[in-house]
């Protein structure tokens, strides 16, 4: 597999992690049990998700760049 393979499937993965993550928040905010270190299990996959995702939205552009045809 290579890099922007393996780039894509790790931003998958965490995107569902993400959402796993964000739906224990919820049932904890629902049962009164949320804490401070409960939101910050969400913001450690999303900071993931942040870094891959501007990879992935600049990977077309570094190629156009890389093989000379930025010409607009």
């Amino acid at each position: 597999m290579n890099w922007n393979k393996w780039i894509r499937q790790t931003h998958r993965s965490l995107s569902m992690v993400f959402t796993l993550t964000v739906m224990i928040n919820i049932a904890a905010i629902a049962e009164k049990k949320y804490t401070n270190a409960m939101g910050l299990l969400a913001v450690v996959p999303l900071a993931f998700l942040f870094v891959t995702g501007l990879y992935l939205f600049a990977l077309p552009y570094a190629t156009k760049w890389r093989s000379g045809r930025w010409t607009q």
